[in-house]
């Protein structure tokens, strides 16, 4: 005979969400199942009991047996119900102005590059903008980056001043550049696998693109790119941000030396890059040392 869910025995965890029904006192000539089996007890029969079911509330739950844990409903306890929480959205970053300030970061750099704008000059944001095209606001927010930066300098109540670099500056910017960068290239390139250099292709691939059409400011981002990914690669944070704003400062050469500046020798310097990696690739340290060292302080 097929049993049904109503036939189907009740588990204990069943049994413990009803009251216990009060205890029923046998009837006369009725014993009562407990009594029959202690008196069969004491009069020596073997008795066959079956174990207490396993105790559902309180207590130490049975071995090998997990517990059930729910939490009482807040409304039954006379709780008020509290809205499920949800996470906060994410505030969402407005791109076209960040796109504007970068423009406007990359115009005021390859202003200075080129000497257009000039040393020694001071140059107020309103007027700055005006040239541009846009606000007064993004034009502040670059040149507070290039102040960090070193390039300018603020002139209280009148604007920034553009930073004039000496050849000083430059050999001194180069000696601390030397200091940092070839050390920690040449450890990484004694543990680095060789097909781990591979990965910087692409930005002396870059480098030798934009110096063939003799692009200044553009070879100065190419530039900063490489040596960037270069340092990246010996998994030190703080060098590769101290060591990026060094380089950012040695392109503040002066207007005269930078307009001097053709294809051939933008070229040659990014051939500096491509002859870097094939050494690196065969770990041939010494022309790794020797490469990095006239490059620097070219």
């Amino acid at each position: 005979m097929e049993q049904t869910a109503a036939d189907a025995p009740r588990s204990a965890g069943h049994a413990a969400l009803h009251p216990h029904r009060p205890h029923r006192p046998a009837t006369a000539g009725q014993r009562h199942p407990a009594g029959a089996e202690g008196d069969r007890g004491a009069r020596g029969e073997h008795v066959h009991s079956e174990p207490p079911p396993p105790a559902t509330t309180g207590g130490t739950p049975p071995a090998g047996r997990a517990v059930e844990r729910t939490e009482p409903d807040p409304a039954l306890r006379g709780e008020p119900v509290r809205p499920a929480r949800h996470a906060r959205p994410r505030e969402v970053k407005q791109p076209e102005r960040h796109s504007v300030r970068g423009q406007v970061l990359t115009a005021l750099r390859e202003a200075l590059l080129s000497g257009e704008l000039a040393p020694g000059v001071v140059y107020s944001a309103p007027a700055l903008a005006e040239r541009l095209g846009v606000s007064a606001t993004p034009v502040r927010e670059a040149m507070q980056r290039l102040v960090s930066e070193g390039a300018v300098e603020t002139v209280p109540n009148r604007g920034f001043r553009v930073a004039e670099c000496s050849d000083r500056d430059l050999a001194e910017l180069a000696e601390i550049r030397l200091l940092l960068e070839v050390p920690s290239v040449l450890e990484t390139a004694r543990t680095m696998p060789p097909e781990c250099w591979e990965s910087l292709r692409p930005y002396a691939d870059e480098a030798l693109a934009v110096a063939d059409h003799g692009d200044r400011a553009a070879y100065a981002d190419a530039d900063s790119a490489f040596h960037r990914a270069l340092l990246e690669l010996t998994g030190n944070r703080q060098l590769v941000a101290i060591a990026t704003d060094i380089q950012r400062r040695t392109q503040r050469r002066p207007a005269p030396a930078v307009r001097s500046l053709r294809t051939e020798q933008l070229l040659r310097d990014a051939a500096d890059h491509v002859a870097l990696l094939d050494a690196l690739r065969v770990r041939d340290l010494t022309t790794v040392e020797r490469l990095m060292r006239a490059h620097v302080t070219a």
